[in-house]
């Protein structure tokens, strides 16, 4: 392909395992309805402002599909949606936070169960901006000319390591109980090609921007270590499992103490995309962000507005409240969610905003809606 060439979101998918549960539902999946974990539960709750997720667990808090269970459905929703079929593809782009096996990649896993022809698989592992990353390689190599077309998934099933029996032992503290109440499943899926959709209207990725910030901050979400310091001996792969365990390794914790530097320094990653010319305020007419609760939502638009006093909110999309927080899955479920809606128009822009707290990384993707190919 020629220098200068595009790559086009011309399918979007996503699935939502089991019936939605609203927060009262919440402990008969996964369990914690003592009086301590009670509070801690309302607590975090009344702050996220989540009123419906989804878990792939059954009324008893067992598990009844797979994380890459999950991708694929994703994947084939998005592909039905663009009219075409697994062998048409020839990359597959998959992120997750945790796979459900340590070996084979999450990647791999999902090609196996996908089907369709020989592709390149790629796993991006990490967590929230995984989704970003995935996409950013799939679009790289779509406009280098090496595939014609590729698709990116982004897969979540954290329920499994929030039931009870992970946290039976474990103190009842605000860092390993948040995510607990925060976090649940789904996955979200894009076609990604070189051209733009011949039928109807696309989304022109314009630009990936991935940053890690890890030099200048300490861990923040973590499992699998005994602390905020890794080292040799206080990890997971160091002791036994059983003691691991014992030692709540394998929970989910998150420093909730330093989440507002989280949102303050999302905010001055917003502003230097804007100094560099790569966000035309003046042009900016959709915003979908991935947030973890509400409160960061009133923070975001507090720092746009100091750029951007012109801001109208109802071109801030998010389903946080009725799709629930799943990780990297959140950017491309709320992306397709909006785009299905109607809500976009031809020649608009949509800025993909995703912080990641684990180590503070930070992902952004422009995209511009186009006409159909040769329109």
């Amino acid at each position: 392909m020629a220098s200068g060439a595009q790559a086009y979101l011309t399918g979007l998918g996503r699935y939502l395992p089991g019936d939605p549960v609203d927060n009262d539902g919440i402990a008969a999946r996964l369990g914690g309805d003592d009086r301590v974990t009670d509070r801690i539960r309302r607590r975090v709750l009344a702050d996220n402002g989540i009123v419906l997720r989804h878990y792939a667990l059954d009324e008893h808090g067992e598990p009844t599909e797979l994380n890459e269970e999950l991708a694929v459905k994703a994947i084939r929703a998005a592909l039905d949606d663009r009219g075409i079929g697994a062998e048409d593809v020839r990359m597959l782009a998959a992120a997750t936070t945790q796979g459900d096996a340590m070996i084979p990649g999450f990647g791999s896993m999902v090609h196996g169960r996908l089907g369709g022809g020989p592709m390149q698989v790629l796993t991006a592992a990490g967590v929230c901006a995984s989704s970003l990353a995935a996409l950013d390689a799939a679009v790289a190599k779509v406009r280098l000319g090496d595939h014609p077309r590729a698709v990116v998934v982004a897969s979540e099933l954290p329920s499994r390591i929030l039931r009870q029996r992970r946290f039976d032992g474990v103190d009842a503290r605000m860092d390993a109980h948040f995510l607990r109440w925060m976090l649940s499943d789904g996955a979200g899926a894009a076609v990604v090609e070189f051209q733009p959709n011949p039928a109807r209207p696309s989304l022109r990725v314009d630009w990936v921007r991935h940053v890690s910030l890890a030099h200048e901050h300490d861990v923040c979400m973590r499992a699998g270590m005994a602390g905020l310091d890794p080292h040799v001996g206080a990890t997971w792969q160091d002791v036994p499992v059983a003691e691991a365990e014992a030692a709540g390794m394998f929970v989910i914790r998150q420093d909730t103490a330093v989440l507002g530097e989280l949102a303050d320094e999302g905010i001055r990653q917003f502003e230097e995309l804007v100094d560099t010319g790569l966000i035309d305020l003046r042009h900016l007419d959709h915003v979908v962000c991935h947030y973890s609760t509400h409160a960061f939502r009133d923070l975001a638009f507090e720092g746009i507005r100091r750029r951007m006093p012109q801001l109208d909110t109802d071109r801030w999309y998010s389903n946080l409240a009725t799709r629930g927080n799943t990780g990297s899955a959140s950017i491309l479920i709320a992306l397709e969610e909006a785009w299905h809606s109607g809500r976009f128009r031809e020649g608009e822009t949509v800025l993909l905003a995703v912080p990641e707290s684990a180590r503070f990384s930070f992902a952004f993707a422009h995209l511009t809606v186009v006409g159909p190919a040769g329109s």
